[in-house]
């Protein structure tokens, strides 16, 4: 890789260029400033970087070296240091465990349920440990649920993550005992299902994923007459698990579903596993307790391990899942220091990047995912990255979680499969999208016409159109029909195809359905 680090000592030092500065012009300079002119990014800032991925050469730069919002690109940082620290075959462990002594179906003492930050674990999960309490003989316990959530600090929400987004759930709350009710593994959130009542002004259907008491429905809503709009709004009450449903739903209209976040995930996860444990015959005598560390002569009396990291990576980054990045930035800070704090773990990701070459000075990162609009990374930095990854062992899974452009399996294509469809760039980019209100970025790889692999980072801010996704588009379909070796560059001009443009202040993966 001795080619590739002189390529990002030159990178580094063409940092922070004047608009229209650059290596020599083959071409490629004026057709991305030509995309970079668009109108809809008149007033605002841009970060882009080009580098050829064999050498590091640069092969573009437009203020690299200036530090702009990267929302989800932040999660290249975080998902590259998981893969590095925790490697790609670790796995989280969900334990029942006991100090007690059982005589015959009885179990004297508590029952503690210990997590240690799966975001994947599903009812079903719970209810497979509950059946191997059953399977051991224990009908009764004498003591309390004990759910042990130490493994993590209390701290359940990221720095400046915004208030109207609490419900939202891709603003779940953190805990390594968490739950998720689907297969996206959205932790820390429950399915609401609401569909017309049986003639109007009836109250509509409301159902649960999974079925708890831990949440209480407050139904205000009603069934509207055929050919009326709908209104129905699902909002959880700040700081309950009060959900109030409210509007109207037109009679016969499809059922309306939305993912919200519950208030203590820690105590939805104790829920759950306690009606697993009465739905199989196994009686808690006292109550449930949160938060208590499990004693360290506990015995194991059953298990459930998570898929390995590398298998996460694909539910993670192609779905841009925010819960999972904030597990895995606690789980490094425990795995690096034996704290599961936000700022453990970001300590240990910022010095696992200054190990890769990634100059840290100029880098903000104040979250796993990239929700805070605290987070601040050049382009040139994220490229950086992307360079020096190419060699890691755990690489080509990493590279494999990347959303693929126009793969239109959402496990495969994830953000990015409706976008560069028909292009060069379809099938052949693999990259790491990010949207927030004012802020999108596209980071990743692509191989041009000449058969020359790229890596690019493009980190837009401060816009005011509705979205900006096919600037960025128009920039890596340029690469991709262009032979930039040979100087040959066939320009792209931003488009607004379907699927790349329309409201993109949020993921198009954080909106359920998703609509990407």
């Amino acid at each position: 890789m001795a080619a590739v680090a002189a390529g990002l000592a030159a990178l580094v030092g063409l940092g922070t260029l004047p608009a229209g500065a650059g290596p020599s012009d083959t071409g490629l300079k004026g057709a991305i400033d030509t995309i970079l002119a668009d109108p809809r990014l008149e007033g605002g800032a841009v970060s882009v970087t080009v580098a050829d991925a064999a050498t590091g050469e640069p092969l573009y730069q437009r203020h690299s070296g200036d530090r702009l919002m990267p929302a989800s690109n932040t999660k290249l940082a975080t998902s590259a240091a998981a893969m590095a620290l925790l490697g790609p075959e670790h796995r989280f462990r969900t334990e029942v465990l006991s100090t007690g002594r059982q005589r015959g179906g009885v179990l004297h003492g508590d029952l503690y349920l210990r997590g240690s930050g799966d975001p994947t674990t599903l009812a079903r999960d719970y209810q497979a440990l509950a059946a191997r309490v059953a399977a051991a003989g224990i009908r009764r316990v004498t003591g309390r649920l004990v759910a042990d959530d130490t493994r993590f600090d209390t701290q359940r929400l990221g720095r400046s993550w915004a208030a109207d987004d609490e419900s939202s759930y891709y603003s779940a709350q953190i805990s390594p005992l968490t739950l998720a009710p689907d297969t996206d593994y959205d932790a820390g959130t429950v399915v609401v299902e609401a569909a017309p009542g049986p003639r109007a002004g009836a109250a509509p259907r409301v159902t649960l994923t999974p079925r708890t008491d831990y949440v209480r429905i407050d139904n205000r809503a009603i069934t509207v007459p055929a050919g009326r709009p709908g209104t129905l709004s699902v909002e959880r009450e700040h700081g309950t698990n009060t959900i109030t449903v409210t509007g109207g739903i037109p009679l016969g209209a499809s059922a309306t579903k939305e993912w919200v976040t519950v208030w203590e995930p820690t105590g939805y996860a104790a829920a759950v596993f306690a009606d697993a444990l009465a739905a199989r015959g196994v009686r808690v005598a006292g109550p449930t307790r949160l938060g208590v560390p499990t004693p360290a002569t506990a015995k194991v009396l059953a298990a459930h391990s998570s898929m390995p990291l590398k298998e996460l990576m694909h539910p993670f980054m192609k779905l841009s899942n925010n819960a999972h990045a904030e597990a895995l930035t606690k789980a490094i800070g425990h795995r690096a220091s034996g704290r599961g704090t936000w700022s453990a773990g970001l300590a240990a990701i910022e010095a696992y990047l200054r190990e890769e070459g990634v100059r840290t000075a100029t880098v903000r990162q104040a979250d796993g995912s990239g929700l805070s609009r605290m987070n601040l990374f050049p382009a040139e930095q994220l490229a950086r990255l992307l360079l020096a990854v190419q060699d890691a062992p755990w690489y080509a899974d990493w590279y494999a979680s990347l959303p693929v452009a126009c793969a239109p399996d959402r496990a495969v294509g994830g953000t990015l499969r409706t976008r560069m469809c028909g292009t060069p760039a379809a099938l052949n980019t693999h990259a790491k999208t990010g949207s927030l209100t004012g802020a999108s970025a596209l980071s990743g790889y692509v191989t041009d016409a000449g058969g020359r692999r790229l890596v690019y980072s493009v980190v837009l801010n401060n816009y005011l159109a509705p979205s900006v996704k096919s600037v960025e588009d128009a920039i890596v379909v340029t690469l991709a029909r262009s032979d930039t070796a040979e100087g040959v560059i066939t320009p792209a001009a931003p488009g607004r195809a379907r699927g790349a443009e329309g409201a993109t202040d949020l993921e198009c993966s954080w909106r359920k359905p998703a609509l990407c």
